[in-house]
């Protein structure tokens, strides 16, 4: 049986699907800065995990904190149970963090190598083709999305402008280098899917606060398994870092979690990647150009495959009405 919010989604206003781009792109904004942040903090740790774990563990505490004043999200996880006990949403459908975590542990790997914009395409590149096929799928809790032309053509200059982007770049024209832009590109597939289900649980719990709780707890479940498996192999980081802002990346995932589970609804899974593509742009641009990464920063290319993101956002914006609505 369908649930009001998943039916009431499935046709929304000119103005909740603008409302939601917004969300997308605010959130977005926060993903570029966190790139930064968690991407410092690996640098300094030498150990993408252990930056990718401090940065869940401390979101998690935070939201968990937050839960006893919460009377809605309390609210939420009842229904959250009752929709897993008649099966209205599948266990399967809580893992989303998994794919955060991943995402997160790249940006600690890569950012400092790749710099956040070259970073942030090359999620963007994932992201977007396969979202296609997710929404397509009906995932998310939009209900299925057909693949219209302007959305593949849209998402097609997505992948070309990831290509232009990076083309100067000396991830490219090292041959070893290249190899380290395939991780977030696989990071952004698997963000595709995780806005789907993440979507799907807020659905459920009719609250934003809920799938932001489970997202965090799963994700630092799995951080922790990978993280012992890791100190095992490499040991421990000799200190940790005294900047308190290295310790911020877990907020910004927070922003970015509650915008994204918020509007996918209104927006479906390839707008609200391509929105949140325009704010993570916009934010890897000016920290690019005014705090480059070390041996990093902006190029025209860069620029270039920027702006063909940005014309990509628009084309695949554009609405195409059924037949039978004309």
């Amino acid at each position: 049986m369908t649930t009001p919010a998943l039916s009431s989604a499935h046709h929304p206003t000119a103005r909740l699907r603008a409302a939601g781009g917004a969300l997308a792109a605010l959130g977005g904004v926060g993903l570029a800065v966190q790139g930064r942040i968690n991407g410092q903090l690996g640098q300094q740790l030498h150990d993408g995990v252990l930056a990718a774990l401090i940065s869940f563990s401390v979101g998690s505490v935070l939201l968990l904190a937050a839960l006893p004043i919460l009377p809605a999200a309390r609210a939420g996880v009842g229904r959250l149970r009752q929709a897993l006990r008649t099966m209205a949403l599948r266990p399967w459908q809580l893992l989303g963090g998994t794919c955060g975590a991943f995402l997160v542990s790249t940006q600690g790997f890569t950012v400092s190598i790749l710099g956040v914009a070259v970073f942030t395409v090359a999620v963007v590149a994932g992201q977007i083709v396969s979202s296609l096929p997710v929404d397509r799928a009906g995932l998310g809790p939009g209900g299925p999305q057909p693949i219209t032309f302007p959305r593949a053509a849209g998402a097609s200059l997505a992948v070309i402008a990831v290509i232009v982007s990076v083309s100067d770049q000396r991830v490219v024209t090292d041959p070893g280098g290249l190899w380290w832009a395939l991780l977030p590109a696989v990071a952004g597939v698997g963000l595709a899917w995780q806005t789907a289900v993440n979507g799907r649980v807020r659905a459920a719990a009719d609250n934003a606060v809920v799938p932001t709780i489970v997202n965090f707890l799963v994700g630092t479940s799995a951080l922790l398994l990978a993280a012992v498996i890791d100190v095992v192999v490499n040991g421990l980081p000799e200190s940790l870092p005294t900047q308190w802002w290295l310790y911020t990346g877990g907020m910004l995932g927070i922003v970015a979690i509650m915008t994204a589970v918020t509007a996918v609804r209104w927006t479906g899974v390839l707008l609200l990647g391509m929105s949140s593509v325009a704010g993570q742009l916009s934010g890897a641009v000016l920290l690019d150009l005014f705090v480059p990464a070390r041996g990093a920063g902006l190029s025209p290319t860069s620029l270039v495959g920027i702006a063909l993101t940005m014309v990509a956002v628009g084309i695949a914006a554009i609405r195409v009405r059924p037949r039978s609505a004309r």
